[in-house]
């Protein structure tokens, strides 16, 4: 069931976004190797610790929308990088990191685009439910990497068929409606699928799908099948909206999976409150009739910001061009993550 009454766009309402952003990219190589969920291992041979993900740092080579070309200087970056102090946590701190920066005017607005070889974020009232721990253990045992996120919400599957896509930003003065913000990631996400596939873009809705796995008021659908949520989270002086994007693979094994993680996490109390999931809610874009890989997405999402006049500035460049450097396997970010695994441990 889909709540109708939310509209992407409002005119007159959504945010402009800055005419100069720097892009992050961080995403697993190759979406085929997606996590599978139906079997012992959430990749081949069940190890995920050790799967690579490529840190696409932009080249200069031209581009019809872009300053500089994705994809020229390549970096390895372990998942399990952090250690103990939590390996799929590295891409949300590095989000909170970049964001302080970008707060304290040391860095541009910024674009992150990121996915992860397989896991599961938790939400902080998950990871309350009293039978979790071994919940996760279970999925661990899967191949699964979990943690507990800081930027609200419940428990989302990630592997290299979701692409997670943020936009950092400095606080304005002025009155802040955190509805435009998600507005405007919205239709930038509305945008992007129109660049491949404008007949699936016409349909997709925003507004809350019961039975989806982290539903809220901006869940974005198609047929009333989720592939996409929102959440942002506020610094002191700049926030970040972030999504996850399901464009490849099964969305209905990935609800499967979050389905199976509740009912052992909840011990079978049915007064307790968390979501109840119907996997068929569920859906990858290219089961839509979208994209059919995260590539062609990633794509466009970048066409779709430069396409409102919008300079991307590869993350290599701006290191040029400033000294500015952040990365995952920066001591910053990898303490970053210690933290907030310290902190929102059940």
């Amino acid at each position: 069931m889909i709540n109708k009454g939310i509209n992407i766009v409002e005119p007159g309402a959504e945010r402009a976004l800055p005419n100069v952003m720097v892009l992050f990219e961080h995403l697993s190589d190759d979406d085929g190797k997606a996590a599978k969920y139906g079997g012992s291992g959430a990749a081949e041979g069940g190890v995920v610790a050790e799967h690579a993900v490529i840190a696409r740092e932009a080249g200069e080579a031209e581009h019809v929308t872009l300053a500089g070309d994705a994809g020229k200087t390549e970096h390895a970056v372990m998942a399990g990088d952090a250690g103990e102090a939590g390996g799929m946590l590295v891409p949300f701190a590095f989000e909170e990191t970049l964001c302080r920066d970008i707060g304290a005017g040391l860095a541009p607005p910024a674009l992150h685009l990121w996915s992860h070889p397989a896991g599961v974020a938790l939400g902080l009232r998950d990871s309350k439910l009293p039978r979790a721990d071994e919940a996760m253990a279970g999925l661990e045992r899967r191949g699964f990497r979990t943690a507990v996120r800081h930027s609200g919400g419940a428990a989302v599957p990630l592997d290299a068929g979701i692409v997670n896509v943020a936009l950092v930003l400095p606080k304005t003065p002025g009155k802040l409606d955190f509805h435009d913000d998600f507005r405007l990631l919205a239709s930038l996400i509305q945008e992007a699928v129109a660049v491949s596939h404008p007949q699936a873009a016409a349909l997709i809705q925003a507004g809350e799908i019961t039975g989806s796995y982290c539903p809220g008021d901006f869940d974005l659908a198609i047929g009333g099948r989720k592939f996409c949520g929102i959440a942002q989270r506020r610094q002191s002086s700049a926030y970040f909206v972030h999504a996850f994007v399901v464009v490849s693979g099964s969305g209905q094994e990935r609800g499967e999976l979050i389905r199976g993680f509740y009912e052992t996490a909840s011990g079978g109390d049915e007064s307790l409150a968390y979501p109840r999931v119907r996997p068929e809610t569920i859906a990858a874009l290219s089961e839509l009739g979208g994209p059919a890989s995260a590539a062609v997405f990633v794509s466009s999402i970048r066409q779709a910001i430069s396409g409102r006049g919008v300079q991307l500035k590869p993350a290599a460049l701006l290191r040029e061009e400033t000294s500015y450097d952040l990365q995952y396997a920066d001591q910053r970010v990898l303490e970053a993550a210690r933290v907030l695994r310290e902190r929102y441990a059940r």
